[in-house]
């Protein structure tokens, strides 16, 4: 499994939303995007799905925004990337093949279980928290 685009973005701005946990207060998609170096419209769409996927909460109006959920150790990656990753979870095989198990393996399976797996507790074991504490 690799990140698409959107996750990573999805990543990047619940990571923003983190630093500003403290505040409180709703932060407004432009600034968001502006500080991120991203889409504005494309990053909006973004969180407007995870809102629904209540990750974040959405307020309307001009002093409104986004904000996290939940306090920012709550929240694994693998909550903000899961509703954006359609086979989230799901290991396929990497060379495509559309039978590829333990018991009919590709040339790459052994390989790539061991990397999807770490990558999936990766996610599920990391919090926004620990993306911005920093090592």
């Amino acid at each position: 499994m690799f990140l698409s685009q959107t996750s990573r973005y999805a990543l990047q701005a619940a990571a923003f939303l983190a630093e500003r946990w403290a505040e409180e207060r709703p932060t407004p998609v432009g600034d968001i995007a502006a500080g991120l170096g991203v889409p504005r419209n494309y990053l909006s769409k973004i969180l407007h799905q995870l809102a629904r996927e209540r990750v974040l909460v959405s307020e309307r109006g001009p002093k409104g925004g986004f904000r996290l959920v939940a306090a920012p150790d709550e929240i694994a990656l693998a909550s903000v990337v899961g509703p954006l990753e359609p086979a989230y979870g799901e290991r396929h095989c990497l060379l495509g093949r559309p039978t590829c198990s333990d018991d009919d393996p590709c040339a790459a399976h052994d390989r790539w279980q061991s990397v999807s797996s770490e990558l999936t507790a990766f996610l599920e074991s990391t919090t926004l928290a620990d993306l911005v504490r920093g090592p």
